[in-house]
């Protein structure tokens, strides 16, 4: 494969999940005798979390390995009244700022170990995450721990949901197309699990079942020769906003954690709109749909997986590393296309491959991997 001049190349790649990960059966229990008084409802609640696609998932506030219900966690208490909703966001705040530099510094060192790049070369360093705010934040930390130059350039991709990463990564690329000495890490954390959400409310049980923590990080630098390669490089970077449809998914602060919507409609949005655009972006590089050898599509949800695939008619197999991911590790938010990613790279995966994430707006973004 003959790679582009101006592309990202991704010499190195790492990932970090929490110590511990609870079955999703288990979580389920939980769930509902924390929250919940009804019985109907309860039942209604473990249907739920049945029907997810997540299997099990990593969280920082689990404080043993299970297996089982018991003495799992602390941080969550149950219910005092009917309209209890649970810790407030200061405190979920204070377990952001003292479990997400650790994770993602695990991932960072990770890729800067496969790149097998010094530390002291990184000029600029690309942060993304959505599932928390403090200042100095996690980018501070990961100068101080990883020895990153005080002269290193910060930017932070801040609150753009679960197609973050992506947008990290075109920003990442905008760096080293402008300057050929660049070397770029990019880093993505998410603390999802401290945002579990009280009370019946069915979409944000719907969150509540799917999402996860985990961390993702990799390091990259402009590629100025086309030659062939067994390192990827992103080519190119898209993004739509689908008309009529801000209020399909949304991530709002509330007063007790962030508060997720997301519309039972988003499935037959993608399926209705994705299709048109991502033919009309891929033909700007020659490429047709067909001419994809690997997806990494961001798993929202096993509906959204099953919509992109019906969408572009893909076989099951180029949808199922991402099936995958949400199996074991559930939906990260933002470093999950990376674990996608990362898991393709080790199965030496053909390429052209696409990336797709989706996000509030209701936005598609898009990165060609060649």
């Amino acid at each position: 494969m003959i790679v582009p001049i101006m592309s990202f190349e991704i010499l190195g790649i790492g990932t970090a999940n929490p110590a511990y990960l609870i079955e999703q059966s288990d979580a389920a229990d939980i769930a509902k005798e924390l929250c919940l008084d009804d019985d109907k409802q309860k039942r209604q609640m473990v249907a739920l979390y049945r029907r997810s696609g997540v299997k099990s998932r990593h969280s920082v506030l689990l404080e043993s390995p299970g297996p089982g219900t018991e003495d799992r966690q602390s941080f969550y208490y149950r219910i005092n009244t009917s309209n209890d909703p649970g810790p407030d966001t200061v405190a979920r705040m204070a377990q952001y700022e003292s479990h997400a530099p650790q994770l993602v510094i695990q991932a960072a060192r990770k890729a800067l170990n496969q790149a097998n790049v010094n530390p002291a070369e990184i000029t600029h360093l690309v942060t993304v995450s959505c599932s928390g705010f403090v200042a100095p934040g996690f980018d501070i930390e990961l100068m101080i721990e990883l020895g990153l130059s005080s002269e290193t350039a910060r930017t932070h991709v801040g609150f753009m949901g679960c197609h973050g990463a992506l947008n990290g990564l075109r920003v990442a690329k905008g760096f080293t197309d402008a300057n050929p000495e660049a070397c770029v890490l990019v880093c993505a954390v998410e603390l999802c699990s401290l945002h579990h959400q009280y009370g019946w409310n069915p979409q944000q049980i719907v969150a509540n079942s799917l999402f996860a923590d985990g961390a993702a990080a990799l390091v990259g630098r402009r590629r100025t020769e086309a030659r062939s390669t067994e390192t990827w490089s992103i080519s190119a970077n898209g993004s739509n906003l689908i008309p009529n449809s801000r209020e399909m998914m949304s991530w709002r602060i509330g007063n007790n954690g962030f508060e997720m919507g997301l519309s039972p409609e988003v499935p037959g949005l993608i399926k209705d709109s994705l299709p048109a655009w991502i033919e009309q972006w891929l033909s700007r590089f020659q490429l047709q749909v067909d001419q994809i050898k690997s997806w990494i599509i961001h798993p929202g949800g096993p509906r959204i997986l099953q919509a992109t695939g019906e969408a572009l008619n893909l076989p099951a197999e180029q949808v199922a590393p991402s099936q995958k991911v949400l199996e074991e590790l559930g939906n990260m938010s933002s470093p999950t296309v990376l674990f996608i990613m990362e898991r393709l790279q080790q199965a030496k995966a053909e390429l052209p491959c696409v990336m797709l994430g989706f996000g509030p707006g209701l936005v598609v973004e898009a990165a060609l991997i060649q």
